[in-house]
């Protein structure tokens, strides 16, 4: 249990997928500019991370090694992972149409979101047992959430503080962002 744990904390802190491995910033950047659609995404995005990892794990060492045709685990990857953003975008048109709207092209870009993808090969290439994929992918996730939350946050914050001209727009977004980045590697040697 102790080891499950510390494979979560450091998926979720260590190796934050946004801020310390610097992938998924299109949606990043572009969804976090109000806190509802920015958890929305990340509940989407954290959802298919999850099936992703659930369903890519046994795929590959029931069917892909066994045939040796590993060398295929990326393509097979990338369209197990865009029928379940199919599966994500119909529920979410049907249950929610109004964050379906909000999301617009970025629910779709969750297909290619590099950040889904990578959790998958780190599993795989960190030689993990399903159940402690399944806890990384669920700390990854949970990462990706807790960026995109706390992100939101500071963007409504910088909206409405008094800023030098210099610093409003893309140049604070940034600023903030590099702030926020160096802040989740002060837990790097933690765990």
């Amino acid at each position: 249990m102790n080891e499950l744990l510390k494979i979560f904390l450091k998926a979720m802190l260590v190796d934050n997928v946004i801020l310390v491995q610097y992938l998924a910033l299109c949606p990043f950047m572009g969804m976090t500019s109000d806190t509802g659609k920015s958890a929305g995404m990340g509940i989407a995005t954290s959802f298919v991370i999850l099936l992703a990892t659930a369903a890519t794990y046994p795929i590959y060492y029931c069917v892909l090694v066994p045939l040796k045709l590993q060398f295929l685990q990326t393509l097979i990857f990338i369209l197990v992972i865009a029928s379940l953003v199919q599966l994500v975008e119909f529920y979410l048109k049907k249950s929610s149409p109004a964050l379906y709207s909000a999301m617009g092209v970025y629910l779709a870009l969750i297909t290619t979101n590099c950040a889904v993808l990578a959790i998958t090969l780190n599993c795989i290439s960190k030689n993990y047992s399903y159940v402690q994929s399944i806890v990384y992918a669920l700390g990854s996730a949970g990462g990706f959430l807790l960026s995109m939350v706390i992100m939101a946050g500071i963007r409504e914050r910088l909206r409405t503080s008094k800023m030098p001209a210099f610093l409003k727009g893309n140049s604070g977004l940034f600023l903030a962002t590099s702030l926020l980045a160096l802040s989740f590697m002060g837990f790097k040697g933690l765990i």
